[in-house]
């Protein structure tokens, strides 16, 4: 067979269709600059991090800073494991969703492809200014720490609170707060709790510990629960459900990466008239220098009634156990809510271990629904995840917190694989903490207050047993006061001969007698914790004793 021979145009007009074809191509290829089409997408995605003296390595607010790292970039962007944002897609609507969309990609994939060109320094537009990256706007107030901290370049973990008195004669609604770091490389996380009047009081007339706090041992600064603990790594199977600070409420906590807490309109947290501020700092020693540290917190007030109230809830295990070794353990813990809530926003927290968190809804028809699915949780980048539009939750409904770790070799900041890991504070410890923020009704300060006998207030007076640990009902005149030892001390309103309600805490009490009329104990209900309690001693066998 004879191959067919082309001629002399038929050559010609194949030259020149790939000629044209060759051209069109290369015209319809956009050339992609930084100051035009770069830049935009890294002032709006990551100029809260990538610039001077925050917690990127770079900055990346000019071409000069950004073109040494445009490999990388792409590299991160196409992984995309930058901007970090860990959330499963499938699972929740979040506002601050910093996930690149497919088109920011593929922009800053071409403009590193063909040479990561500069542009016309006119097409740039103007960078974010240091002021603009208030999350929650220009603050109205920034309370920072006091005391300075300053630690040595090696040595354990160090956990400190400090004090600091607001100094509010008034109560504080706050609709927005930022954590201000003084040193990141030097803070593990924070809390920021609220310490009322009521809690002074209590923590002055603080005589022992008990309870979960037997638990623990310390290190230097840092609790450890003991090797002798029951383990339970299922929380909720155990029915050991978590909670949140006891008498202590949180204002606000930061993790590396963690974004400021703003909240919809017309729903905010309250601050006490009176209140302190407790600074609960973790400080780790990674950089092998001496560090210091004098952290803030900025608060927004809301500037229209308050109709609702944000609360915040930990849900926590702590009595897992992750063996030597294991890739992949689990551990639950759960929490019930006694009322309808709205929630608004998730953090994650474990340390270097943590794998993966899920949070559930458990529905009381035993309907299941994921809120939330974190499969690559990364402890050095902790992300609030802010719900779109609030999620109504019913009474009754179990939020159930599932975590896997990684204690094995092949976890690269893993510190010791050879090591059995309890929940403790230290980094080289763990974790499993499931934040959660909510909606609920303002405190029912408003209340109406019944009129009884003082004289009824004598039979409930007496010494009571709450689980392990102890309080107590005392009487001083016509009041009726709840004493527990570090962690309260506050006064009982009465709502009928039975019923009471705590106005420091937006917690009720109510007492139980038997068939003789006898007072054997009461129903302690706060948040989401329904505790019963015992009446081990009357005043009168107080004093026979």
């Amino acid at each position: 067979m004879t191959r067919p021979v082309l001629s002399f145009a038929a050559v010609s007009l194949v030259s020149m269709l790939c000629f044209l074809s060759s051209t069109s191509a290369n015209e319809g290829k956009k050339s992609v600059t930084f100051t035009k089409d770069v830049a935009p997408i890294f002032f709006k995605n990551c100029a809260g991090c990538h610039r001077p003296d925050r917690i990127a390595p770079m900055s990346l607010l000019s071409y000069k800073d950004a073109r040494p790292w445009a490999r990388s970039i792409k590299e991160k962007v196409l992984t995309r494991a930058m901007p970090p944002w860990s959330a499963d897609p499938r699972y929740g609507e979040f506002s601050n969703d910093t996930s690149l969309s497919q088109s920011d990609i593929d922009t800053i994939a071409a403009w590193v492809d063909q040479g990561a060109k500069q542009g016309d320094p006119r097409d740039l537009p103007p960078a974010p200014q240091a002021s603009d990256l208030w999350e929650i706007s220009k603050p109205d107030l920034v309370i920072a720490m006091q005391q300075e901290w300053q630690g040595e370049p090696q040595g354990l973990d160090e956990n400190i609170e400090f004090t600091v008195p607001t100094g509010f004669t008034e109560d504080k609604w706050v609709q927005a707060i930022e954590f201000r770091p003084g040193n990141r490389r030097a803070i593990h996380h924070a809390v920021v709790l609220i310490q009322s009047p009521d809690m002074m009081r209590a923590d002055q007339s603080s005589t022992s510990g008990g309870g979960e706090s037997s638990i623990f041992r310390t290190q230097g600064t840092n609790r450890q629960v003991r090797d002798d603990v029951p383990v339970i790594d299922d929380g909720c199977g155990a029915q050991r459900e978590g909670g949140g600070n006891n008498a202590r409420f949180a204002l606000t906590v930061y993790g590396p990466g963690r974004n400021a807490d703003i909240w919809p309109e017309g729903t905010a947290k309250l601050i006490p008239k009176g209140s302190n501020l407790i600074f609960q700092m973790h400080y780790s020693k990674t950089t092998g220098k001496p560090e210091k540290d004098r952290s803030g917190v900025a608060l927004l007030f809301a500037r229209k009634p308050v109709e609702k109230m944000i609360v915040s809830l930990d849900i926590m295990n702590l009595f897992f156990r992750i063996p030597a070794g294991v890739d992949n353990h689990r551990v639950t813990a759960c929490s019930t809510f006694k009322n309808d809530v709205e929630l608004v926003s998730f953090m994650p927290h474990m340390h270097v271990r943590g794998k993966d968190m899920r949070y559930e809804a458990v529905y009381a028809d035993g309907r299941r629904e994921t809120l939330l699915n974190v499969p690559r949780y990364n402890f050095y980048w902790q992300t609030l995840y802010k719900l779109k539009k609030p999620i109504v939750i019913p009474k009754g409904t179990r939020i159930a917190v599932t975590a896997h770790f990684d204690n094995s070799v092949r976890n690269k900041y893993n510190p010791d694989a050879g090591k059995a890991v309890r929940f403790g504070d230290s980094t080289n410890d763990e974790m499993l903490a499931g934040f959660v923020d909510y909606i609920v009704e303002k405190p029912r300060a408003e209340r109406t207050v019944a009129k009884i006998d003082p004289a009824i207030y004598d039979s409930y007076v007496g010494e009571y047993l709450v689980g392990s640990r102890t309080c107590t009902v005392v009487r001083e005149g016509d009041k009726l006061l709840l004493v527990a030892p570090g962690w309260m001390k506050a006064e009982a309103f009465p709502e009928s001969e039975t019923k009471f309600f705590l106005r420091a805490m937006d917690a009720q009490m109510i007492f139980v007698r038997n068939e003789k009329g006898e007072v054997t104990g009461f129903v302690f209900e706060m948040g989401n914790r329904t505790m019963q309690a015992k009446k081990v001693a009357s005043s009168d066998q107080k004093q026979s004793n």
